[in-house]
């Protein structure tokens, strides 16, 4: 009996038998701190943090079923073998045998992480969902220097440079691009692709330099992976369009940095091949094909298959003529019609906002983010450069992007505007006026679309005046300058009003429902705390409960205070929901705090503007 208590003694149990420290990890695994974290980023292994640290707190914990999944992954021996082929390499250049160093080099062996990839994003689904780091990741490394002294290979970058311009063609060509904001720190995208919400930043285009205190070797580990992940969701999304992958660019743009449009203009030749491809398989009649066994039988069966074809055909251009007259049909950019198919309202809103829109950008502005949302909210867009689609003179150029005086000659027939106008018309879903944005004005707030206003409890100058534009137009075209007053108030005008009061009554009838909702839910949470009705009644005829009625902001906002239980309900409530209630509380007086300041910022702002103009 002894023997055996002091045998179940000796066995781990608990903390010591689920998780082991680094060190103990990295004898088992017979490797070095590097090549443990190169491994642990590429399958996803992370750190872990047990209740009782049996061994310290200084320790790195791991869960042993980690370190096990570790121990049996190929890329392990595949490592060992690299490292034995390296020091074979060193050793033939120690010696001065450059040949045999060179044939050494060029027999390298090489891995894959594809296993990785499958292992870790078992479906398409799951590996769009988890795009949001990767694109960020690799969009930054694209414009990183490749030099020797920051060690970034020329190929990462040329590479991640090729991926992000793959991946915001397909956005652009399928018109999944939902919201854009300009920051300090980039430009944030959002788009929707397969049903998912992806966000990434992309850094201003400016010459970057790497800080010290940053481990480029751990980043370029994540850049790996995330090369080898968006290189299957990028071939997946162009296989699903009928496209080629990887798509050809154009050298003489790729020289001139318009590597977008490349990418962009044999993505349209591929679609052209496609449709033609599409169009000779539907008119495609089989020929006699024999096999001079039976002839007879095979002119039967031709005989019949041309029958059935003939039916099929008849059947598609009846489907086809009914499509027709229900679809509207639109002509892409290069002057190709093309059958609108089965999207989304977001879809096609976004695709029609700049429809029949000719832009044309000056040298100052950022050109890329411009040509992408551009291209992806349905206009056409050129620039001053040999290959460009169109030149600065051509006379249907509807908008002309500048940012600084032109030098040149100006054409009456255009809108001059600054490059914000086009940020806040994709924002907005809707065409702006231009006289905010014109070149030499100091143009309007540039909202964040990814800020609820209503939630946070503030809400912006600007954007109230966005809200009343929406509630105006109901989602038409604003009228352009100097033609408001063209039309009745019979026409868009009278509509425009009668749409503005209907929103309006329907403000006002949720909010008395929410009014009558809330105080039914006050009694029900008072009763069920205990508190007599005769007590309830009284606390709502003395007027102590004023504050939980709704203040209603001239903006129409519906801002409403956190509930105050009474000192009964809170005495009753258990320690948990006592102590959530006052981290709640401590959470709304930081954002009372902050909307104050805002508050005192903007008023701070118009008595400077007020100053500024007097002396003017």
């Amino acid at each position: 009996m002894a023997k055996d208590r002091k045998k179940l003694k000796k066995k781990k149990e608990g903390n010591a038998a689920k998780y082991t420290t680094r060190n103990k990890a990295l004898n088992r695994l017979q490797i070095k701190l590097p090549e443990f974290r190169r491994l642990c980023i590429l399958k996803g292994v992370h750190p872990r943090e047990p209740k009782k640290k049996f061994e310290g707190n200084q320790k790195t914990y791991y869960h042993v079923k980690d370190i096990n999944f570790l121990a049996h992954e190929p890329l392990l021996e595949k490592s060992r073998e690299l490292k034995v082929y390296n020091k074979k390499i060193k050793k033939a250049r120690a010696k001065k045998n450059l040949s045999l160093a060179a044939r050494l080099e060029a027999n390298k062996p090489s891995y894959s992480l594809d296993h990785l990839v499958k292992e870790r994003y078992p479906s398409f689904i799951d590996a769009v969902r988890d795009l949001d780091d990767p694109l960020t990741m690799l969009h930054l490394f694209a414009t990183f220097p490749a030099e020797a002294a920051y060690k970034i290979p020329t190929e990462t970058v040329n590479n991640c440079r090729r991926l992000s311009l793959e991946w915001q063609a397909y956005v652009a060509r399928t018109h999944t691009l939902r919201k854009t904001f300009v920051s300090v720190k980039g430009i944030y995208y959002q788009a929707e692709v397969a049903g998912q919400k992806i966000t990434w930043l992309t850094p201003h285009v400016l010459s970057q330099v790497i800080p010290d205190d940053v481990d480029i070797r751990v980043m370029l580990t994540f850049v790996e992976f995330y090369e080898t992940l968006v290189g299957f969701v990028n071939f997946k999304l162009y296989h699903s369009l009928g496209l080629k992958y990887p798509p050809l660019l154009d050298a003489q743009l790729e020289a001139e940095a318009a590597e977008l449009y490349a990418v962009m203009r044999d993505l349209g030749r591929e679609a052209d091949a496609a449709s033609k491809r599409d169009r000779e398989l539907s008119n495609y009649e089989s020929k006699p094909i024999t096999d001079g066994r039976d002839q007879a039988n095979t002119e039967l069966r031709l005989a019949e298959s041309k029958a059935r074809l003939a039916s099929l055909q008849d059947r598609l251009s009846t489907m086809t003529k009914a499509d027709e007259s229900e679809r509207p049909v639109e002509t892409n950019n290069e002057g190709q019609t093309e059958v609108d198919e089965d999207e989304d309202e977001d879809t096609t809103q976004c695709k029609g906002l700049f429809k029949n829109l000719n832009f044309f950008l000056g040298r100052e502005v950022p050109r890329e983010s411009l040509l992408f949302l551009i291209r992806a909210f349905g206009g056409a867009v050129s620039w001053a450069s040999e290959r460009a689609p169109y030149e600065e003179s051509d006379e249907e150029i509807t908008h002309q992007i500048v940012d600084r005086p032109s030098q040149g000659h100006m054409f009456l027939s255009r809108e001059y505007i600054q490059p914000q106008w086009v940020y806040d018309c994709v924002n907005n879903r809707m065409l702006l006026p231009t006289h905010e944005y014109v070149l030499g004005r100091v143009p309007p707030a540039h909202l964040s679309p990814f800020v609820d206003n209503e939630k946070e409890g503030y809400l912006p100058e600007y954007a109230e005046t966005l809200k009343r534009l929406q509630i105006s137009t109901d989602g038409k075209v604003l009228p352009l300058p100097g033609e408001e007053g063209l039309e009745g108030s019979d026409g868009f005008l009278g509509s425009a009003m009668e749409n503005r009061v209907e929103g309006i009554q329907e403000v006002d009838k949720i909010q008395k429902e929410a009014l009558i909702e809330r105080t039914y839910r006050e009694e029900l949470e008072k009763e069920i705390a205990g508190v007599p009705y005769s007590e309830s009644v009284q606390f709502r005829e003395t007027g102590e409960d004023e504050e939980h009625v709704a203040e209603q902001t001239s903006s129409g906002v519906v801002v409403e205070d956190d509930e105050t239980p009474s000192s009964i309900a809170r005495a009753m409530m258990p320690r948990k929901a006592r102590k959530l209630y006052e981290a709640m509380q401590i959470g709304n007086a930081k954002k009372r705090a902050e909307i104050e300041l805002l508050k005192e910022r903007k008023r701070r702002a118009d008595g400077k503007h007020s100053i500024k103009a007097g002396k003017e």
